[in-house]
């Protein structure tokens, strides 16, 4: 398939001149495997450290091929599965560090898209979290509570009289406004900051997959047509890291989907009333998020995510799936019964199996990041910034975090990890069908 079935960012993004593949030996300094957000961040980030580092990023196919291309396109300071979640893996200092983190991540996209002029439709209107039942109400308020006592940053609650004249839908009683979150063309954004990597001085290679990779005093990367030999190697590959046994156990690939609509005519987006075009998420435990792109399409994904057997990273399409999200684009804006629908696709993203990133270090030479939990705009792009600090054996704010060379639960192999997978995802699943027969 070509790469620009693969989203709706991906097929509008613009002209795309790709670059070479890798041949020949080459010999590098730090050798970045990935160009998603963290692999190109993270090049960027040593380059501006250290100019005369040799950084070579080795990319499967293109640049934001992966999750970085096909994301629903918000930069929000979402952490791991949920502030409840956190807390009890991480304690209430670890919450405190978390949101820091993530205040700091989307901070990081805004000035990379201000410093590198990137046209990727920026625009921070912030995040509403509503509550589509009284559970989820319950939820959200909790959560509010666990961060004030955490002295995360300052959200509002919003009742449903509140909800309803930034967004008119009859399903929300509720909601919790962030105005740390931007919603942004996910695609631009990663293709930018190749750009300005490359300027700064990295080299990208575009359709060269990592055949093998050897640990050793030096990291040598083998590819179909080449190699590289690295004092220090990174693996940015997330979602694709079970490719890779030294990452092998410490996540697995979760597929989550989406549906676009046709652009909404004006009459449309009265009747919904989206006039500040606030990104959106609900309380549910797999989540309903919502956006409009910035030609009035309106984006739905979520309800609910996959574990395909043997760690599959094909599943770009589920047509029961797409039926479904359909369905609640429909029920959630009644008004919208008869919009047409345009686009719909799919992808992995990086779960661990305490549902909360890490990023570590393998030996002295190898370094790694995974378990994005889909909330990798902004996460993965301060991410490179610390993979960077510790490619040059820094030890900085960034690096000091408590999920930074963290102790991980070991993800079992086929066929536990099939079962293990589909238990956590039936639990989910479980809560959220309770709280909807009650609702």
């Amino acid at each position: 398939m070509d790469y620009r079935e693969k989203s709706f960012w991906l097929e509008t993004a613009g002209a795309y001149e790709e670059r070479p593949p890798l041949a020949g030996d080459h010999v590098a300094d730090v050798c970045i495997i990935g160009g998603g957000f963290t692999g190109i961040s993270a090049a960027l980030h040593l380059k501006e450290r250290e100019p005369g580092l040799r950084v070579v990023v080795l990319e499967s196919a293109v640049v934001g091929y992966g999750a970085s291309g096909r994301n629903a396109g918000f930069s929000m300071t979402l952490f791991g599965l949920s502030p409840e979640v956190t807390r009890w893996r991480f304690g209430l200092q670890g919450l405190r560090e978390a949101d820091a983190y993530m205040v700091r991540a989307v901070a990081e996209v805004r000035r990379r898209v201000a410093e590198h002029g990137i046209d990727c439709d920026y625009e921070e209107n912030g995040l509403l979290t509503v509550a589509a039942s009284d559970a989820q109400r319950r939820r959200l308020q909790r959560e509010m509570e666990l961060a004030r006592r955490a002295g995360a940053h300052e959200t509002t609650w919003l009742e449903a009289e509140a909800v309803r004249d930034l967004v008119n839908s009859p399903a929300f009683c509720g909601a919790r406004l962030d105005p740390v979150c931007a919603i942004l063309n996910p695609a631009r954004l990663v293709r930018g900051l190749a750009r300005a990597a490359e300027e700064a001085g990295a080299v990208i290679c575009e359709r060269t997959p990592a055949l093998e990779v050897e640990p050793g005093p030096r990291v040598r990367i083998r590819t179909a047509h080449g190699q590289v030999v690295a004092e220090k190697a990174i693996l940015a590959t997330n979602a694709y890291s079970h490719q890779f046994r030294p990452v092998r156990s410490r996540q697995l690939p979760v597929h989550t989907y989406i549906v676009l609509t046709e652009p909404l005519s004006p009459a449309q987006l009265e009747a919904i009333g989206w006039r500040r075009r606030q990104g959106i998420e609900d309380g549910r435990n797999l989540i309903h998020y919502f956006r409009l792109t910035a030609d009035n399409r309106l984006l739905m994904g979520g309800e609910d995510a996959h574990y395909y057997w043997g760690s599959a990273v094909g599943r770009d399409r589920n047509p029961v799936l797409q039926q479904r999200l359909q369905e609640a684009v429909k029920r959630t804006f009644p008004a919208l019964a008869g919009v047409r629908f345009t686009h719909h696709w799919g992808g992995p993203i990086s779960a661990t199996l305490d549902l909360a990133p890490a990023i570590g270090r393998i030996g002295s030479n190898l370094l790694y990041s995974v378990g994005c939990m889909g909330h990798g705009v902004s996460l993965c792009t301060l991410n490179g910034a610390t993979l960077a600090d510790l490619a040059l054996e820094r030890q900085t704010d960034l690096t000091d975090v408590f999920f930074v060379n963290r102790r991980m639960l070991p993800v079992p192999p086929e066929p536990l990890r099939f079962v293990v997978a589909g238990a956590i995802l039936a639990g989910m699943r479980l809560g959220d069908r309770w709280d909807e027969r009650r609702r």
